[in-house]
């Protein structure tokens, strides 16, 4: 049998690479060695804990039909890193009418020391500050102070209605201002 030429030119990047044959012992350990990089790239990308342990768990769970525990070490993480994209996607489609699912490859092979520090808290309060005042403070309510959409209107003096139309426009300025910002 003929030895396959390497791969050269546009599509060398593409190459398949060699998995080794390990395999995990059970859920647990699949569990045990793939939630601490798993919740640092959700916090990286979310900026906050709350939602990073959320999406976290919700990676897990929608892994836990698909994935065999019988793939090897290296399948089982590419399969997580594709889980958390789309995971990641429906994430900001529904909270920021935008999707966000640019994941680097070898975060799972990183060291605590080299995991970079989330900008994100100190990039939200830029835009935060760009915004208008009403879009500002029901947003601060919302997510900042964790308030119920009930909540937020009636310390703004609105309606429920009304405190969801301008959390909603609220989020979309904020997206569109973020883009304009570079991110």
């Amino acid at each position: 049998m003929a030895r396959p030429e390497p791969v050269t030119g546009p599509t060398a990047e593409r190459r398949l690479r060699v998995v080794s044959g390990e395999v995990y012992a059970d859920w647990d350990a699949i569990y045990q060695d793939n939630v601490t990089w798993l919740y640092r790239l959700m916090f990286a990308k979310v900026g906050n804990r709350a939602d990073a342990e959320d999406l976290t768990a919700e990676v897990f769970v929608a892994a836990l039909r698909p994935l065999r525990v019988s793939a090897s070490i290296g399948e089982v993480r590419a399969y997580l890193r594709a889980t958390a994209r789309t995971v990641l996607a429906a994430h900001w489609r529904h909270y920021a009418g935008r999707q966000v699912t640019t994941i680097d490859d070898d975060i799972a092979d990183r060291n605590d020391a080299e995991v970079p520090v989330s900008d994100a808290p100190a990039h939200a309060l830029a835009v935060l500050d760009r915004l208008p005042d009403r879009y500002r403070r029901i947003l601060e309510l919302r997510f900042l102070d964790a308030r119920s959409v009930r909540e937020a209107a009636a310390e703004l003096g609105v309606t429920v209605t009304n405190a969801k139309v301008l959390q909603h426009r609220a989020l979309k300025l904020a997206a569109q201002l973020s883009e304009e910002g570079g991110r």
